[in-house]
C-alpha cells in the first residue's frame, strides 16, 4: 500500500470551514442534519459561533446565551434557525426561541421527560424527535404558547441508535434481542420497518462498529466486524432493499486489514479509513465480485491509498503567511456522513472529495474502470478521454475485444434512457403542458452517439477505423438504437473511403444506418466516387418514399423513362410536369427517348383534355416544335400545334 508516487484519489477540500479549536474554554459540536459547526465557549455564556456549508462572514450566526448549568451534550438548530435545541441534561431538552441570528433568551422552553434521552433530531421547522430508552416520540414546538406537544410516539426499549438524515431514518439497537431497527421518523409520522437481518439471534453489535448512510439512492447499514476465519476485518453492507423488505445482507467489503476504521460514502463509493496506515481503501458495491450464497464479496478497486496532502495557510503578519502541513488521519478527525472530516483541534471541517482521473493509471483493466466511471457524477469527461485514447493509433486497432465490451457497457445505459424518453414521450397528453409532467431521470454517465462521433472524427481514415465504427454500429443494433444522421454520415464518409461499397450496400439494405433525405443526398454528393453509391442512395430514397428527389436524380442520370414511370405511379397523370421531362428527354439527345415522353404526355393530354395539344400553361411551344422538326417534317404529317 504505498502511496509515496504522489497518486491519490481522496482529497480534502481545498477551503475547510474554519472554526475556533477545542480547548479548556472551548467545545465543539456538530449538526449533521444541518451540517453546522457549533465553537460553544464557557457554555455559550461568552458565545457561540456557528458555520455551515457555504459560509461566508454575512451568514455566520454568532450570539450568547446563559450558562444554565452542567455541560453542554448536544445543540441543532431547527432547519429554519428559528429554534436552538439544546441538551445539558439526559432527561431534559431546552428549546430557544430566535428573532433573526439574536435568542430570545426570556423564552427558553424546557422539556423534561422520565426517560434517559440519547439525542434528538430535528424533522421539521417546529417538530423535534427524541430518542430515550424507551422509544421514539415525535414533539411539536408552539412557540407563541411556549410548549412542547406529543404528536407521535414509538415505545420500545433502546440501547442506542444512529441517524441518516438523508434518508430521516433512525438505526434503533433494541435493549431486548438486540435487534437492528431502522424506523422512518418524519414530521408528524414514525414507521416502525423490518428489522435488519443480521443472520444470528440475538447478535450483539456495538453502536462504534455501526455506520448509516446512503449508496445509489438506497440506505445502507455497514457493521464492521472480524472475519471469523481470517480475523481480518470486514465491512457488512445491509441494504434496505423496498418497502416490507428486511435490510439483508448484500455485499460484503474485505478490508484484509486490522485496527481501526471510519467510513465515509463519496459519490456513491464507500471510503475506508484505516488510521494506521494512514491509507483510505475504495469500494464500489455496483462493481461486480464474488458471489457466495446471494452476498456479493468486493476487493478494494485499487490497493490503499492516502489522503492527498494539504497544507493549510495559518493567520500571519507575514505577507507570504505560514503553512502548516495537516496531519491526516489524526487521532482528533471525527467522520460523519456522507463526506465529513472535521478536526477539532485544528479548528478545521472539510469535505471528502473523489479525484477520478488517477484512478485512471491505477485500474488497468479498462473494462472495470469504464464501469466504475459510468457511476460517477463527473465520470464522464474521464471516461470519454479514456476511450479517446484506446482508439489512438498508438493502439492500432488492438484492443478490439475491450472496445466492444465497453461499447456494449455505454449502449446498455443509452438504451434503457431512449426507452425512458419514448415512454415519457408517449404517456404525456396532448393537453398536458410540458413543464407538468415528470421528466425521466437521465442515467448518472450518458454517452450518446454525438459524443462517440466527436472521438470517431478524430481517428478518422485510420487502417481501423472502419472495424471500431462497424463494432459501435453493431452495438448500438443488438440493444435497438437507431443510428443517427451524424453517426450515419461519418460511417457512409468512412466506407466510401475506403471504398467498401457492397458493405455499405448492406447496412442500407438491413436499415442499419438512418434513412432519410439529408443523409440520402449525403450519399449522392459523394456519388461522384462510384456509381453504385447513387444506387444506394436511390434505394435509402425508395424505403422513406421520397420520389420527388429519386425522380430528380434519375432526371439528372439521363434515366428519363425510369422517372417518368416512377412519377406516374407515384404522382398521378396529372400532376406530372410535361415541361421537365420534355427538356430532361430532349438534353439526352436520344430522339427516341423525346419521341416515347413526347407521345407519353400527347396519351396524357387525350385522356385527361381529350386532345393531343399541350395546354399554354405547361410552357411546352419549343418541344412541340422540336417533335415537328424532327419527326412529322419529313414524314409529311400534319404538325402539332402548339
Amino acid at each position: 500500500m504505498d502511496s509515496s508516487n504522489g497518486i491519490h484519489y481522496i482529497e480534502l477540500s481545498p477551503n475547510p470551514i474554519r472554526f475556533d479549536a477545542v480547548s479548556q474554554l472551548t467545545n465543539v459540536f456538530f449538526d449533521d442534519s444541518n451540517k453546522q459547526i457549533f465553537a460553544v465557549r464557557s457554555g455559550g455564556a461568552t458565545g457561540v459561533v456557528v458555520k455551515g456549508p457555504g459560509h461566508t462572514e454575512d451568514t455566520v450566526i454568532s450570539f450568547c446565551m446563559n450558562d444554565r448549568g452542567g455541560s453542554i451534550r448536544s445543540i441543532k438548530f431547527s432547519p429554519d434557525n428559528q429554534i436552538l435545541a439544546v441538551q445539558r441534561k439526559e432527561n431534559a431538552v431546552e428549546f430557544i426561541c430566535f428573532q433573526g441570528d439574536q435568542p430570545l433568551l426570556q423564552e427558553i422552553i424546557t422539556h423534561q421527560v422520565k426517560t434517559n434521552i440519547y439525542g434528538f433530531v430535528w424533522v421539521h421547522n417546529r417538530e423535534v424527535a427524541l430518542i430515550s430508552n424507551t422509544g421514539v416520540e415525535v414533539f411539536s414546538i408552539v412557540p407563541e404558547k411556549r410548549q412542547v406537544r406529543s404528536v407521535k410516539s414509538l415505545s420500545i426499549g433502546i440501547k442506542w441508535f444512529a441517524w441518516c438524515c438523508d434518508a430521516n431514518v433512525a438505526l434503533l439497537c433494541t435493549s431486548e434481542g438486540n435487534a437492528l431497527i431502522p424506523v422512518l421518523v418524519k414530521q408528524k409520522v414514525i414507521t416502525k420497518l423490518p428489522k435488519v437481518d443480521l443472520g444470528t439471534p440475538n447478535r450483539e453489535v456495538e453502536e462504534s462498529k455501526v455506520t448509516l448512510g446512503q449508496v445509489y439512492g438506497v440506505l445502507a447499514v455497514l457493521i464492521l466486524q472480524p472475519n471469523p476465519t481470517t480475523f481480518q476485518m470486514e465491512v457488512e453492507v445491509h441494504l434496505l432493499n423496498g418497502p416490507g423488505l428486511a435490510p439483508r445482507k448484500c455485499h460484503v467489503l474485505r478490508l484484509s486489514l486490522m485496527g481501526r476504521f471510519a467510513i465515509n460514502t463519496v459519490d456513491n463509493l464507500f471510503v475506508v479509513h484505516h488510521q494506521s496506515t494512514g491509507t483510505s481503501l475504495l469500494f464500489d458495491i455496483a462493481l461486480p465480485g464474488e458471489v457466495i450464497n446471494d452476498v456479493t464479496y468486493h476487493a478494494p478497486i485499487t490497493p490503499g491509498r492516502s489522503i492527498k496532502p494539504f497544507a493549510l495557510k495559518l493567520p500571519s503578519l507575514s505577507p507570504d503567511g505560514q503553512i502548516l502541513q495537516c496531519e491526516l488521519y489524526s487521532t482528533h478527525w471525527v467522520l460523519f456522513q456522507p463526506n465529513i472530516v472535521i478536526d477539532a483541534k485544528l479548528g478545521c471541517m472539510w469535505y471528502l472529495n473523489l479525484c477520478i482521473e488517477p484512478l485512471c493509471q491505477l485500474i488497468s483493466d479498462r473494462i472495470r474502470l469504464t464501469e466504475l466511471l459510468l457511476q460517477r457524477s463527473n465520470g464522464k469527461p474521464v471516461l470519454l478521454k479514456v476511450l479517446t485514447q484506446l482508439m489512438d493509433d498508438q493502439y492500432k486497432g488492438t484492443l478490439l475485444p475491450v472496445l466492444e465490451t465497453i461499447f456494449n457497457r455505454i449502449n446498455k445505459i443509452y438504451a434503457s434512457w431512449v426507452q425512458l424518453e419514448l415512454q415519457s414521450q408517449t404517456a404525456q397528453p396532448s393537453n398536458v403542458k410540458t413543464s407538468c409532467v415528470k421528466q425521466a431521470t437521465p442515467p448518472i454517465v450518458l454517452i450518446d452517439q454525438l459524443d462517440m462521433v466527436q472521438i470517431f472524427q478524430r481517428i478518422a481514415r485510420r487502417s481501423y477505423t472502419e472495424a471500431i465504427l462497424m463494432m459501435y454500429l453493431q452495438s448500438l443494433n443488438k440493444f435497438n438504437i437507431a443510428a443517427q444522421e451524424d453517426l450515419s454520415k461519418n460511417i457512409i464518409r468512412e466506407l466510401i473511403h475506403n471504398r467498401s461499397f457492397d458493405t455499405l450496400r448492406r447496412l442500407v439494405s438491413y436499415s442499419m444506418l438512418l434513412e432519410s433525405k439529408s443523409v440520402a443526398c449525403f450519399l449522392l454528393a459523394n456519388s461522384d466516387m462510384d456509381t453504385a453509391i447513387s444506387q444506394v442512395a436511390i434505394d435509402m430514397l425508395g424505403r422513406i418514399q421520397a420520389h420527388e428527389i429519386i425522380i430528380e436524380v434519375m432526371l439528372g442520370q439521363g434515366k428519363v423513362i425510369d422517372a417518368l414511370r416512377l412519377a406516374k405511379n407515384s404522382m398521378g397523370l396529372e400532376k406530372v410536369p410535361a415541361r421537365k421531362f420534355l427538356e430532361a428527354a430532349h438534353k439526352t439527345k436520344d430522339d427516341l427517348v423525346f419521341h416515347s415522353v413526347f407521345r407519353f404526355f400527347q396519351m396524357r393530354n387525350l385522356k385527361l383534355y381529350e386532345t393531343l395539344s399541350f395546354p399554354k400553361t405547361e410552357q411546352c411551344t419549343e418541344f412541340i416544335q422540336h417533335y415537328n422538326n424532327t419527326f412529322l417534317a419529313e414524314s409529311g404529317v400534319k404538325p402539332q400545334m402548339a
